[in-house]
């Protein structure tokens, strides 16, 4: 009885935090409320407040289940033959990048809040860093010339400054930029002739 209804717990527990993400997407992290938040995930809204005492500690602990499940992800990869386009793929996700967006505009205003952020930006980009930075050498670069951790700095930034400027209607040079990065991918990490056919 005791592990189906610690079972039962955690799911509801996730569809909170799956609620908060879905409603920071939808309207802006503003728009999250205890009630709102209740009503999306289908629970009573004491429920919400029974796990997070504020509103904070519930932006606090979806930005470190966000960064969990990335981090198992990117762990997964990182087994793979291609860790670098895992990254990459990483970077690219649109719902990933414009929740990072919101949780940006909300540390401006929440300061408490902006560790929480670091904190996560640190875990995942340290996980990618030890998932490729083995890989160097046999990638045939050079660690000098181009060191593993600015490598991945870029792969990370481009496309959430791409996220951010066609947002606001500034286009001019993303996808010559994308381009650049898809060939230095192609160089290092070929894809197997059957994938690069398709």
């Amino acid at each position: 009885m005791a592990s189906r209804s610690g079972v039962r717990k955690s799911a509801k527990l996730h569809s909170i935090l799956i609620a908060t993400s879905q409603l920071m997407l939808e309207h802006g992290y503003a728009a999250v409320t205890f009630r709102g938040v209740a009503t999306r995930a289908a629970v009573a809204p004491g429920l919400v407040q029974y796990y997070f005492s504020s509103i904070d500690e519930l932006f606090a602990a979806v930005l470190r289940d966000a960064t969990d499940r990335i981090i198992a992800e990117l762990e997964q990869a990182a087994r793979s033959e291609q860790p670098l386009r895992a990254a990459w793929t990483y970077a690219n996700d649109a719902a990933g990048n414009a929740l990072l967006m919101e949780f940006m505009a909300l540390a401006n205003h929440r300061e408490a809040l902006r560790s929480v952020i670091g904190e996560g930006g640190e875990r995942v980009r340290t996980a990618l860093l030890e998932s490729i930075a083995p890989r160097w050498a046999s990638y045939g670069l050079d660690e000098q010339e181009l060191p593993p951790a600015a490598a991945l700095f870029l792969m990370s930034c481009i496309p959430r400054m791409i996220h951010l400027e066609a947002g606001l209607g500034t286009r001019t040079g993303h996808s010559e930029t994308t381009a650049l990065v898809q060939r230095f991918l192609d160089r290092v990490e070929p894809l197997p002739r059957s994938e690069a056919h398709d």
